[in-house]
């Protein structure tokens, strides 16, 4: 374990927002915190009013494993986003009732690394002024215009490329980096191996040890979670810390208690539990919201503990971008994790 100097972040207030956000609800107070650990990470993004966290955090994530290994990557959020509309803009067509949207699950990120491959972030930007929600829509709209008329998929897919294009501009056929020239797919294999990650989830409406396809409304394509028992999952996340690795979470951020850099439940709350987890799952007041990546620990000045998680909503928010969330918080809230599996495994 590497040993940090204890520092003190300062804040820098601002609002912002994604998904489904509490962070109006509570008062701001600035706070002091005190790093135990914090992992290298990429500079802060900002994914706008777009929904896709769960990029922006898996790739963070990817990022961040990477330099904590010696190597420098810096990945394009907005290549993967464009290859998940183009597929659900043929989907759509197939079936009308698949909506064209921006929500996803963290392993589709790493699908579709496998799957397209991908750019380096200098190379595939998103511009500044385009609206991707908007981008869906018209995605859909067009794909049920070809539909009515018969158009067949080729023929939306080539209509869909054009909109992207000149909305996001051409994607680059190559990636060049250090000299080297590579497909979009021998990057992306470069950086991310299949199976090189473990998604984890803890509910008991499915057994302990089994995988099962988790029913949130973003799983849209049917991705697979190993269910393990929360104080186990918990061990999962603070061991992978411990020993460099960072954690991708995924969770409820509705709560009163997040807001402006900060996550934590009531004052006063019941002990959280395997079966408070699930009533929470269960009566909808722990619901999928947003992902951001796990990147430290720290603690405040009553030593309570709180994990440092790299949010994508920008610089300007409380503590530059990062959240504290605390151990409770935590515990209660994760709907999935997804960890590095030699950290699990090893």
């Amino acid at each position: 374990m590497r040993h940090f100097i204890p520092i003190i972040i300062a804040l820098v207030f601002a609002a912002s927002s994604c998904s489904k956000s509490g962070g109006e609800k509570t008062k701001f107070k600035p706070e002091r915190f005190h790093i135990d650990i914090k992992l290298k990470t990429t500079p802060i993004k900002n994914q706008g009013a777009s929904d896709l966290c769960w990029i922006y955090a898996m790739l963070a994530t990817i990022e961040t494993e990477h330099l904590m290994s010696g190597d420098s990557v810096d990945l394009s959020a907005i290549f993967l986003g464009r290859r998940f509309l183009e597929e659900q803009a043929l989907r759509h067509y197939a079936n009308k009732n698949a909506p064209v949207a921006l929500r996803g699950v963290m392993p589709t990120t790493l699908r579709l690394l496998q799957r397209y491959g991908a750019m380096p972030f200098t190379s595939y930007r998103q511009p500044k002024d385009v609206k991707l929600n908007s981008l869906a829509q018209q995605l859909q709209q067009r794909s049920d215009q070809a539909r009515a008329h018969r158009k067949g998929m080729k023929s939306l897919e080539e209509d869909t490329r054009r909109l992207l294009d000149d909305a996001i501009g051409p994607v680059p056929s190559w990636v060049f980096m250090l000299g080297c020239q590579y497909t979009h797919l021998e990057f992306a294999h470069s950086i991310c191996q299949p199976n090189e990650y473990t998604a984890l989830t803890s509910f008991t409406h499915h057994p302990f040890g089994s995988k099962f396809v988790l029913e949130v409304p973003d799983n849209f394509n049917g991705e697979e979670f190993l269910n393990v028992p929360i104080d186990t999952l918990m061990a999962y996340i603070d061991h992978a810390l411990h020993t460099q690795h960072p954690v991708c979470w995924e969770g409820d951020t509705s709560e009163p208690g997040f807001g402006h850099g900060i996550a934590r439940l009531p004052k006063g709350h019941q002990t959280v539990t395997q079966d408070s987890r699930q009533r929470m799952f269960d009566h909808f007041d722990t619901t999928d919201d947003h992902c951001m990546a796990i990147i430290g620990l720290a603690h405040d000045n009553l030593g309570k503990k709180y994990y440092i998680c790299k949010n994508s909503w920008g610089k300007s928010i409380p503590y530059g971008g990062y959240v504290f969330m605390e151990e409770d918080y935590l515990k209660a809230k994760t709907i999935a994790v997804v960890i590095p599996s030699k950290a699990i495994y090893n």
